[in-house]
C-alpha cells in the first residue's frame, strides 16, 4: 500500500511540475514554427533583392545559406533559452559542444572556408565551364561546403570546397575564346604542300573560326612520327562555337584529305619473314 502511495506522491509532483513547464514547451514549440516560417520568408526577400539588384549568382547563392542557416542557429538558441535554459549555462554548454564539434568536423571547416576563398577570389562563377579533381563540368552551383558540376553526361559531381580551393582548377570560359589544336597525319609519301594548303582553306572558310591580327589559323608540320607526318591545326573560336568547329574539321578534314588523295596513315608494323635453310651433314 506504501509503494502505491509514493507512486501517487511521485505523479503529483512531476505532473504538477509538467503542467506547470507546458507553457515554456508551447510557447518553445510555437516559436519554432513561427521562426521557421520568418527564416523562410526572409529567404525568399533575400532571393528577391539580389534578383532585382542582378547580383552575381556565385555571390547570391552563397549569401542566401550563410543567412538561412545563421539564422537556424539563433533559432535554435531561441528556443533552448524558451525552454529554461539560461544564458550563462547556454553559452558554456555551445561553447563546448562547439569545440568538439569543430573537432570532429574538421573537414567541414575547411570546405566552408575554402567557399570563402572562392567567393572571395573568384577563379570560377556558376556557369563556367571547369576542370578540377579530375571532373569536367559546368559549375551548377556554389553552396557553403560544396560546389556542384554539371557534367558531359549530366551527372552532379559533388567537390568539397576544402580541396578544390587548394586544387588546380582549368577554367575554360573565363576567357571568352578558346584554342585548339587538331592534329592529323599524313602519310610520308603524300604531298605536304597540299595537305596543308587543304587543311587551311577548310579552317579560313568557316565563319565561326576567329581571324584576328593576333589569332589567325595556321596549319604546320608538328612532328615526323613512326609511320605519318603529323600536321597540327591551330585555331580560335568562342567558347559556345568551340565544340561544332572542331567536330566538323575532324570529319570534313578527312573527308578532303581523302579526296585529294592524301593518305591518312593508321600505326602499322611490317613483320618480314625469311625461310632459312640449313644444310644438314650427313
Amino acid at each position: 500500500m506504501d509503494k502505491f502511495q509514493d507512486i501517487d506522491i511521485y505523479i503529483e509532483e512531476y505532473g504538477q511540475k509538467l503542467i506547470d513547464f507546458l507553457p515554456n514547451i508551447l510557447a518553445a514549440i510555437l516559436l519554432l514554427v513561427v521562426g521557421m516560417w520568418i527564416i523562410r520568408m526572409i529567404n525568399k526577400l533575400v532571393t528577391r533583392f539580389f534578383d532585382k539588384k542582378e547580383f552575381d549568382v556565385t555571390l547570391e547563392k552563397f549569401i542566401a545559406n550563410l543567412i538561412k542557416w545563421g539564422l537556424r542557429i539563433l533559432l535554435f538558441v531561441l528556443v533552448i533559452t524558451q525552454l529554461g535554459v539560461e544564458s550563462a549555462s547556454l553559452v558554456a554548454i555551445v561553447g563546448a559542444a562547439g569545440l568538439a564539434i569543430g573537432l570532429a568536423l574538421q573537414g567541414s571547416l575547411a570546405n566552408f572556408a575554402g567557399g570563402v576563398l572562392i567567393l572571395l577570389l573568384k577563379p570560377f562563377k556558376v556557369g563556367d565551364f571547369i576542370k578540377a579533381q579530375g571532373v569536367e563540368g559546368n559549375v551548377k552551383e556554389i553552396t557553403i561546403f560544396h560546389t556542384l558540376l554539371t557534367t558531359f553526361g549530366n551527372q552532379i559531381a559533388i567537390l568539397p570546397n576544402g580541396k578544390l580551393s587548394n586544387d588546380n582548377i582549368i577554367n575554360y570560359t573565363k576567357e571568352g575564346i578558346r584554342r585548339e589544336a587538331i592534329t592529323l597525319g599524313i602519310s610520308y609519301n603524300c604531298d605536304i604542300k597540299l595537305a596543308k594548303e587543304i587543311l587551311l582553306n577548310l579552317i579560313m572558310e568557316q565563319e565561326l573560326v576567329l581571324k584576328l591580327d593576333d589569332k589567325m589559323p595556321m596549319v604546320a608540320v608538328l612532328e615526323l612520327a613512326d609511320s605519318s607526318v603529323n600536321l597540327t591545326v591551330r585555331y580560335w573560336t568562342r567558347n559556345e562555337d568551340f565544340w561544332s568547329v572542331k567536330f566538323y574539321t575532324l570529319e570534313e578534314g578527312k573527308r578532303r584529305l581523302e579526296e585529294a588523295g592524301i593518305v591518312i596513315p593508321f600505326p602499322q608494323r611490317d613483320v618480314h619473314h625469311y625461310n632459312v635453310i640449313e644444310n644438314q651433314r650427313e
